[in-house]
Protein backbone atom coordinates (compact mmCIF):
# COMPACT_ATOMS: atom_id res chain seq x y z
CA UNK A 1 0.00 0.00 0.00
CA UNK A 2 2.61 2.21 0.93
CA UNK A 3 4.19 2.56 -2.55
CA UNK A 4 1.12 2.94 -3.83
CA UNK A 5 0.09 5.76 -1.72
CA UNK A 6 3.40 7.62 -2.99
CA UNK A 7 2.42 7.41 -6.35
CA UNK A 8 -0.84 8.56 -6.12
CA UNK A 9 0.52 11.52 -4.10
CA UNK A 10 3.29 12.26 -6.73
CA UNK A 11 0.44 12.16 -9.47
CA UNK A 12 -1.33 14.50 -7.51
CA UNK A 13 0.93 16.87 -6.91
CA UNK A 14 1.80 17.06 -10.59
CA UNK A 15 -1.87 17.87 -11.54
CA UNK A 16 -1.21 20.16 -9.46
CA UNK A 17 1.73 21.94 -10.60
CA UNK A 18 0.20 21.46 -14.11
CA UNK A 19 -2.77 23.89 -12.80
CA UNK A 20 -4.86 20.52 -12.41
CA UNK A 21 -6.37 21.42 -9.33
CA UNK A 22 -9.70 18.82 -9.92
CA UNK A 23 -7.67 16.05 -10.83
CA UNK A 24 -5.87 16.99 -7.08
CA UNK A 25 -9.16 17.03 -5.43
CA UNK A 26 -10.18 14.13 -6.83
CA UNK A 27 -8.14 11.53 -4.74
CA UNK A 28 -9.18 13.67 -1.65
CA UNK A 29 -12.08 12.21 0.18
CA UNK A 30 -15.15 14.50 0.30
CA UNK A 31 -14.27 15.44 4.20
CA UNK A 32 -10.68 15.97 4.21
CA UNK A 33 -8.80 17.93 6.67
CA UNK A 34 -6.21 19.70 6.12
CA UNK A 35 -4.83 21.38 8.83
CA UNK A 36 -1.51 23.88 8.38
CA UNK A 37 -0.11 24.20 11.67
CA UNK A 38 0.23 27.34 13.31
CA UNK A 39 -2.25 28.67 10.67
CA UNK A 40 -5.62 27.55 9.67
CA UNK A 41 -7.57 24.21 9.07
CA UNK A 42 -9.64 23.71 6.38
CA UNK A 43 -12.35 21.32 6.28
CA UNK A 44 -13.80 19.67 2.84
CA UNK A 45 -13.48 19.76 -0.88
CA UNK A 46 -14.83 23.13 -0.60
CA UNK A 47 -12.57 24.67 2.06
CA UNK A 48 -9.45 23.06 0.24
CA UNK A 49 -11.00 24.38 -3.24
CA UNK A 50 -11.38 27.84 -2.25
CA UNK A 51 -8.09 27.96 -0.51
CA UNK A 52 -6.34 26.88 -4.06
CA UNK A 53 -8.14 29.66 -5.99
CA UNK A 54 -6.65 32.21 -2.94
CA UNK A 55 -3.21 30.31 -2.63
CA UNK A 56 -2.03 29.47 -5.60
CA UNK A 57 -2.37 32.52 -8.09
CA UNK A 58 0.19 30.50 -10.48
CA UNK A 59 0.47 26.50 -10.02
CA UNK A 60 3.04 26.14 -7.04
CA UNK A 61 6.15 25.05 -7.78
CA UNK A 62 7.52 21.17 -5.95
CA UNK A 63 10.09 19.79 -5.12
CA UNK A 64 10.18 16.88 -2.92
CA UNK A 65 13.35 15.22 -1.21
CA UNK A 66 11.85 12.66 0.78
CA UNK A 67 8.70 10.62 0.49
CA UNK A 68 8.39 8.56 3.75
CA UNK A 69 5.16 5.89 4.34
CA UNK A 70 4.17 3.23 6.49
CA UNK A 71 0.73 1.69 6.15
CA UNK A 72 -2.08 4.30 5.65
CA UNK A 73 1.07 7.47 6.65
CA UNK A 74 2.98 9.18 3.78
CA UNK A 75 5.40 12.03 4.36
CA UNK A 76 6.03 14.32 2.22
CA UNK A 77 9.95 16.61 2.94
CA UNK A 78 10.82 19.16 0.34
CA UNK A 79 10.29 22.73 -0.72
CA UNK A 80 7.54 24.43 -2.04
CA UNK A 81 7.79 28.07 -4.10
CA UNK A 82 4.50 29.79 -4.47
CA UNK A 83 3.83 33.40 -6.30
CA UNK A 84 2.50 36.14 -4.19
CA UNK A 85 0.31 39.13 -4.52
CA UNK A 86 2.79 41.31 -5.11
CA UNK A 87 3.73 39.14 -8.53
CA UNK A 88 7.10 37.26 -6.60
CA UNK A 89 7.89 33.81 -5.51
CA UNK A 90 8.13 32.94 -2.35
CA UNK A 91 10.31 29.02 -1.08
CA UNK A 92 9.40 27.55 1.58
CA UNK A 93 10.44 24.26 3.23
CA UNK A 94 7.58 22.10 3.76
CA UNK A 95 6.54 18.74 5.72
CA UNK A 96 3.30 17.27 4.89
CA UNK A 97 2.23 14.35 7.00
CA UNK A 98 -1.01 12.56 4.60
CA UNK A 99 -3.26 10.00 6.23
CA UNK A 100 -5.05 7.56 3.48
CA UNK A 101 -8.27 6.17 3.58
CA UNK A 102 -9.95 3.98 1.08
CA UNK A 103 -7.31 4.97 -1.26
CA UNK A 104 -7.65 8.76 -0.77
CA UNK A 105 -5.71 11.38 0.91
CA UNK A 106 -8.23 11.93 4.12
CA UNK A 107 -5.70 14.33 6.50
CA UNK A 108 -3.37 16.24 6.02
CA UNK A 109 -0.76 18.15 8.89
CA UNK A 110 1.62 20.63 7.11
CA UNK A 111 4.38 22.02 8.74
CA UNK A 112 5.35 25.18 6.13
CA UNK A 113 8.39 27.61 6.90
CA UNK A 114 9.31 30.00 4.92
CA UNK A 115 13.13 29.60 3.92
CA UNK A 116 15.55 31.91 4.70
CA UNK A 117 17.37 33.98 2.47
Amino acid sequence: MSEINKKLLIMGNSAIARGDYQTFLSICSDDTVWEFVGDRTLRGKAEVRAYMAESYLAPPVFKVSHLIAEGEMLTAVGEISLLGRDGKWTEYHYCDVWEFRDGLLETLKAFVVEKIK
